[in-house]
């Protein structure tokens, strides 16, 4: 078999050495980009089938010349990222290498497709850089409309994306509050009566976006911002009547909602704030013969002035690798499955 045109395939072109120097020379970010005992290095080594040597900020590459090129060129993204305050784990790294793949990296390595610079989203304990193309469009359409629409698988970032957007708003006085709303539906499941308050009852409907606050600003910070109403948390269905000024406000699990509940929702926008709307729309947990009013929505408001909408693949999903090739095996079941099969599901 000839592999000379498999640019994926390390013996698909032949061996090579290249050197690289990382400037500026940071003994601390160093030790960050090749992680304790190399393991980040080691990590590369093994997911591009190359052999990485260094003394310092001297780097030493050895392996077949399109992954040596695209060795190279990661670990300068990835120091450049540390040196503007971008955390570097085993996770995020494998997330990286996962999500952009050989080839994609290849293709950078040569010029064709140049990565395009964007801010790190920055929250009060940590520092965010969107990856890939849609989650770095998703959050540059979050800064430059007033209504956006995520919509696309679980794990793509969509809802933690939104949050980073909304705490960096609020840290730099951008906007006044932060509203977190999602529709009141089980998935598949009758949970009955819930006990508590109104904000107990809904927390088991937010909590992914409490996580993330969490993370972003602090048990703490969280909380006391929870009792001086600066975060505020509503069932969608609380939100009628209201008009909503100067607030950050991110409605979750969209796909759940109703035609009317959409409308309803788009429509309490006002002066001085962004709403950013997610879902999945292939997991509504509406009553059969329900339209969901994220779909709907996407059908009859793309294209006009002001909304954004950014569309996230199977490709975008950054949680475990596993999760990726379940939502795809589950696509490829749906695509196959009779009108019969369908009815079952």
């Amino acid at each position: 078999m000839n592999n000379e045109s498999d640019p994926s395939n390390p013996a698909s072109s032949p061996a090579t050495q290249q050197n690289l120097t990382l400037e500026p020379n940071d003994n601390r970010h160093l030790a960050m980009l090749c992680g304790q005992l190399d393991s980040h290095l080691r990590q590369i080594e093994e997911r591009l089938g190359i052999s990485i040597s260094n003394r310092g900020n001297q780097f030493l590459l050895s392996g077949p010349s399109v992954n040596v090129a695209s060795a190279k060129q990661l670990l300068i993204h990835l120091y450049a990222e540390i040196c503007q305050g971008v955390g570097l784990s085993p996770e995020s790294l494998h997330l990286q290498l996962q999500q952009a793949g050989l080839e994609h990296l290849a293709e950078v390595a040569k010029g064709d497709q140049p990565v395009e610079a964007i801010q790190v989203i920055r929250t009060k304990r940590a520092s965010i850089k969107p990856r890939g193309k849609n989650q770095q469009s998703y959050v540059r359409t979050i800064k430059y409309s007033d209504i956006n629409f995520g919509i696309g698988p679980a794990g793509t970032g969509k809802t933690y994306l939104a949050v980073a957007c909304a705490v960096e708003a609020l840290l730099e006085e951008r906007v006044r509050r932060i509203l977190l709303v999602r529709p009141a539906v089980e998935a598949g499941e009758k949970l009955g009566f819930l006990p508590g308050d109104l904000s107990q009852k809904i927390d088991p409907y937010l909590r992914p976006l409490y996580d993330a606050l969490y993370e972003m600003l602090g048990f703490e910070t969280v909380n006391k911002y929870i009792e001086r109403n600066i975060i505020e948390v509503a069932p969608l269905a609380f939100m009628r009547g209201r008009t909503l000024n100067n607030a950050f406000i991110i409605l979750d699990e969209a796909q759940n909602t109703t035609r009317e509940q959409m409308k309803m929702f788009l429509t309490r926008i006002g002066f001085g704030s962004t709403a950013v709307i997610t879902g999945d729309a292939t997991q509504i947990d509406l009553p059969r013969g329900a339209q969901s009013g994220l779909t709907h929505a996407g059908n009859i408001l793309d294209g006009v002035e002001g909304i954004g909408f950014t569309y996230f693949a199977n490709k975008d999903v950054v949680r475990h690798p596993l999760v990726q090739r379940i939502v795809q095996a589950y696509d490829n079941h749906e695509d196959k499955a009779t009108p019969l099969d369908q009815g079952k599901l």
